[in-house]
């Protein structure tokens, strides 16, 4: 009888193992079958990596053809220009730089160039010209054409990956404040307000200067810098050998000098030399000469003891 309800007991429990079993996996099966269902449902989202038009033949379910990823490729490149920093130095040289003043106003109106700073010396001109980048190549040959060149150098920095890292947080940063921004109206008391209010101040700040680097690197990127340096003709100057008459002119100089000097310590000892004499003779005269007054004292003393 007992083993009789013992194996009654175990089929039991077997019994309800298995209906447990049977349940899950039917429910991670119906789950399974949803989910798949779902996400054909869901719209295909198109590969950011790849060009436009291979995107395109992807979604008219057409073969891409070489023809079209070269185009893809021409136009993912102009999408993702190159953003480059470009400086240069010039120095010419010319008859007369006051005359280049002209010329270079006209250049700069030409391509629409302003002059950042500007140095107007007596035979030179300093110049520090900012020109948009797609007439930086042309202005540069115009100006190089204005006189002799002296020396000239360029630079060229690609700043390509910090510009998009700029642009993109500063975006990012934008569409964070906005959520926030949506947040305040949502806020249920005060402390959730200022709370959202500080993130909002904080994000703002940041926004801010990002912003500032941003802004200065597309103006870099933008209008590229030429150092530009406008000297005058150098002075001639020959050598030439002193004529005679030069040379006795410089010694009677030279003599003239000396005898000046002389007459000068001359006139000083007689005006204080003489009277300094003077003085000390009358001292002596009255101290050790005839009138004796320290002989006297001396006696005088003597004649006390």
């Amino acid at each position: 009888m007992k083993k009789l309800l013992k194996t009654v007991f175990v089929s039991f429990l077997i019994s309800i193992l298995f209906l447990v079993f049977a349940c899950n996996a039917g429910g991670y099966k119906d789950a399974g079958a949803a989910a798949m269902y779902q996400m054909s449902e869901m719209p295909a989202v198109p590969d950011m990596s790849m060009s436009r038009v291979a995107y395109d033949a992807i979604e008219d379910d057409a073969p891409i053809t070489p023809a079209q990823y070269l185009e893809g490729q021409e136009i993912a490149q102009v999408e993702q220009a190159r953003k480059l920093v470009k400086r240069a130095e010039l120095h010419i040289r010319v008859d007369d730089p006051a005359l280049t003043e002209k010329p270079l106003a006209d250049l700069m109106a030409k391509y629409g160039a302003w002059s950042a700073s500007a140095g107007i010396y007596e035979n030179s001109r300093n110049y520090t010209l900012r020109v948009p980048s797609l007439s930086y190549d042309s202005m540069l040959a115009e100006l190089a054409g204005l006189g002799k060149i002296l020396w000239r150098t360029e630079n060229t920095e690609d700043v390509t990956l910090r510009y998009y890292d700029l642009e993109s947080r500063l975006a990012t940063r934008r569409e964070l404040l906005r959520t926030y921004q949506s947040y305040l109206g949502r806020a249920n008391n005060i402390e959730e307000i200022m709370t959202v209010e500080s993130w909002i101040s904080n994000l703002q700040r940041e926004i801010d200067q990002t912003g500032t680097q941003f802004r200065n690197l597309a103006s870099l990127v933008d209008y590229s810098t030429i150092e530009l340096n406008i000297s005058g003709p150098v002075a001639s100057s020959s050598y030439s050998r002193d004529s005679l008459g030069e040379k006795l002119q410089e010694l009677f100089s030279a003599f003239g000098d000396v005898a000046s000097s002389a007459l000068v310590v001359l006139t000083g000892i007689v005006i204080y030399g003489v009277p300094a004499i003077l003085i000390l003779i009358l001292l002596f005269w009255l101290l050790f000469g005839r009138v004796g007054l320290i002989k006297k004292v001396w006696r005088l003393a003597v004649g006390k003891k």
